[in-house]
């Protein structure tokens, strides 16, 4: 594989954030030295090192009520290296949707002799695991049970991870039409990580294209909520440091990786607000604005790759009110930071009445905060589960 080496980086305080890399080749063919002139501005990533991350690394698929078809393409395009760890939230009453999903991954891994796991979000197991941990953050206002959202299925699988011992793992959303897209983010993940110079590394995937349909294909650039938080996002950043910036491109990116010394120490919004959430806890954590969490962590530094990907980026259409709902919780943890401005303020509400998200006069509430996983008794969540996670296997040893 080859990608473009980074042209810019911008730093905010500790944190790394690289311009925008592109994917120049996928496959770059057999190991072979580079000429010198060739490494100054590309960096070749050989299939034996992408092999190598790929081995150490959970794909964690966050589900709920995705087409089986869809949902199928996605964990065919994940590379046989990895660990698939698929958390569902779908229906289980009428029609048993978990049982169908996980008939299917099943299948998949009984003709391909794939590892993978498949857990229900609302298990009452994975409730009493994270009691054990102490980590009622992800428990409902009863703590009877896990959170509806996004965020809390990444976090359970994110700990899945971290009791399968990976040292990496990487999201990958189920409404993904092009299986290809799939292996290719895959395959970004490990490039970023070979580059990478920081134990607390994040590779974040910037769509070449996001296309539409409407009559014809039209391959857009952009999505809107993208645009929107992009833009809120820098203007954060361009107020603190007093010069103007758009090094954000990644705010919305569903499709990013960690290593796992980076995503033990992330808090986690709930919902669609946690990607943008992990790059603005990053600025108040180790901004050097605010207070340093850790010194350890700064001292090594943070970096944060954004690659482009030569694959369009084409999923599920949920309509406008599923738009609006992603861009008030992205905007929220913005909105919301102590690191945020009086003018970004102005911006994000502007934006979101004019997108119809909120009324005017209103501002935008406070996002659900579920704590880093190094804050709870990790170990107490392992043991538990430890010794019932052949349950939850794809495919059981015969």
């Amino acid at each position: 594989m080859r990608i473009e080496k980074q042209r810019y980086t911008e730093r905010f305080g500790s944190v790394k954030i690289n311009d925008v890399q592109k994917v120049l080749e996928l496959d770059s063919g057999r190991k072979a030295a580079m000429p010198l002139k060739e490494a100054i501005a590309v960096d070749k990533i050989e299939e034996d090192v992408i092999k190598d991350f790929e081995e150490k690394m959970a794909i964690v698929i966050p589900i709920k009520n995705e087409k089986l078809k869809l949902f199928e393409g996605v964990i065919t395009g994940v590379p046989h290296e990895c660990l698939i760890i698929v958390v569902s939230n779908s229906e289980r009453k009428e029609v048993d949707r978990f049982k169908m999903e996980r008939d299917t991954l099943n299948q998949f891994c009984h003709f391909t002799q794939r590892k993978a796991l498949i857990i229900h979000q609302k298990d009452p197991v994975i409730t009493r695991a994270l009691v054990q941990a102490g980590y009622a953050d992800l428990l409902d206002e009863h703590g009877k049970t896990v959170r509806d959202g996004k965020s809390e299925g990444m976090v359970i699988g994110l700990l899945v991870a971290m009791l399968m011992g990976k040292e990496y793992v990487g999201f990958v959303d189920a409404d993904n039409y092009f299986p290809g897209s799939v292996w290719e983010y895959v395959r970004c993940y490990a490039a970023g990580f070979s580059i990478a110079q920081s134990p607390y590394t994040m590779v974040r995937i910037l769509w070449r294209y996001k296309p539409k349909t409407s009559g014809e294909v039209y391959f857009r650039k952009w999505g809107r909520v993208s645009e929107t938080t992009n833009k809120c996002m820098n203007s954060l950043i361009s107020a603190k440091t007093g010069f103007e910036t758009d090094i954000i491109k990644t705010a919305n990116a569903g499709e990013h990786a960690m290593s796992m010394k980076l995503a033990q120490i992330l808090p986690y919004a709930s919902g669609y607000a946690v990607e943008p959430q992990e790059i603005i806890s990053l600025c108040e954590d180790y901004g050097g604005v605010l207070p340093t969490a850790n010194q350890k962590v700064a001292r090594d530094g943070i970096e944060i790759f954004q690659i482009e990907s030569r694959n369009p980026h084409f999923h599920e259409e949920k309509g406008t009110e599923h738009l609006r709902k992603m861009l008030l919780q992205g905007l929220s943890t913005i909105y919301q930071s102590p690191l945020c401005d009086d003018e970004t303020k102005r911006m994000i509400t502007r934006e979101l009445v004019v997108q119809r998200a909120l009324k005017r006069g209103e501002v935008p509430a406070r996002p659900h905060i579920n704590r880093p996983p190094h804050e709870v008794n990790i170990k107490g969540f392992i043991d538990f589960m430890a010794e019932r996670l052949d349950s939850y296997s794809a495919l059981k040893e015969e």
